[in-house]
């Protein structure tokens, strides 16, 4: 208000007490705007996201007696080889068979052949070397599955 006494009583007075007004209002109305301003963009956010989300429609209801079936699961069509083909797989597989049949069987007549004709101090050693190979074969596998099992319950948790 000392402002308004030094300045002579014109127009310009008029102006000048609005726009002090003004400024006064402004000042007064400035925290309460910069919260409304706050919440209309804190509102207009939560309106994006929900606007952002969508919930999916329910799918429709099916009967008891329809199967369900998952759209990951299709069915395996199987491609039927040619006879002569089949023919041929087998007969393969059969003499792979025979083949292995007949190896056994000439590994086994061998070693009978070779023990036969030794002598008998000598046929009696090669069967007790035979039994300790079998027996240190036997340990060692249960030593090997031992320490598998010791080393595997230290890095078990």
């Amino acid at each position: 208000m000392n402002l308004l006494y030094k300045i002579n009583k014109t127009t310009t007075v008029v102006t000048l007490l609005i726009d002090v007004y003004f400024k006064y209002f402004i000042m007064r109305i400035l925290p309460i705007s910069r919260i409304v301003i706050f919440i209309v963009i804190l509102s207009s956010m939560v309106t994006l996201c929900e606007a952002q989300s969508f919930k999916r429609p329910a799918a429709p209801r099916q009967g008891k007696n329809v199967m369900k079936r998952s759209p990951a699961k299709k069915r395996q069509v199987k491609i039927k080889e040619p006879r002569v083909a089949v023919k041929a797989r087998k007969k393969k597989e059969a003499d792979e068979r025979k083949r292995t049949r007949d190896y056994k069987k000439y590994v086994k007549a061998n070693r009978q052949r070779s023990l036969e004709i030794q002598t008998p101090e000598v046929r009696a050693r090669m069967k007790q070397n035979m039994k300790n190979a079998r027996d240190n074969y036997k340990l060692k596998k249960k030593n090997i599955i031992a320490n598998s099992r010791k080393s595997g319950r230290k890095y078990r948790r």
